[in-house]
């Protein structure tokens, strides 16, 4: 069988980033650790300042739980548009591993501070002392580009500010 991936290029690149910072959601993917089944959560995405993708999770939250049991996840970042097959329309499965940032240090005073300022709704909330960030550390991905553009990017691929 043909490599349906199309090798990665400069182009395939930008449309990766340009995804992610664009994103103000993603489905999340993770492991329900009480079951192992799969589990699927929609979560609210933001970028820190190198331009990976962050959240703001509650604990109460199943998928904090099961982050914190097992970190590696996956991220589907992409809207459809507003006309045609939303299968035509460009999506990026980032399969990552989670980092949550505890309350108290100052990575989490520097995500708060980058996250109001992208999100500033989320003032309503973010100190809530539930609530605390993960950070989500690309291993790699999955780039489809549209109907006939698939491509395969690494963690290098994604890391475009590094």
């Amino acid at each position: 069988m043909p490599d349906l991936f199309r090798p990665t290029d400069a182009a395939a690149r930008a449309q990766a980033s340009s995804l992610i910072d664009s994103a103000t959601y993603a489905a999340l993917a993770v492991t329900d650790p009480d079951n192992g089944r799969p589990s699927i959560s929609r979560i609210a995405l933001a970028t820190d300042q190198r331009g990976m993708p962050l959240s703001l999770i509650s604990s109460l939250a199943p998928h904090t739980a099961a982050l914190e049991a097992n970190p590696a996840c996956a991220l589907l970042i992409g809207e459809p548009g507003d006309k045609g097959d939303p299968l035509t329309h460009p999506r990026l499965t980032l399969h990552a591993t989670a980092r949550i940032i505890a309350r108290e240090t100052l990575d989490h005073a520097e995500l708060l501070a980058r996250y109001l300022s992208l999100r500033p709704k989320a003032a309503l909330y973010a100190d809530f002392v539930d609530f605390r960030f993960v950070l989500f550390a690309p291993e790699d991905a999955l780039l489809n580009g549209g109907f006939g553009k698939a491509f395969r990017l690494t963690a290098a691929d994604l890391d475009h500010r590094g």
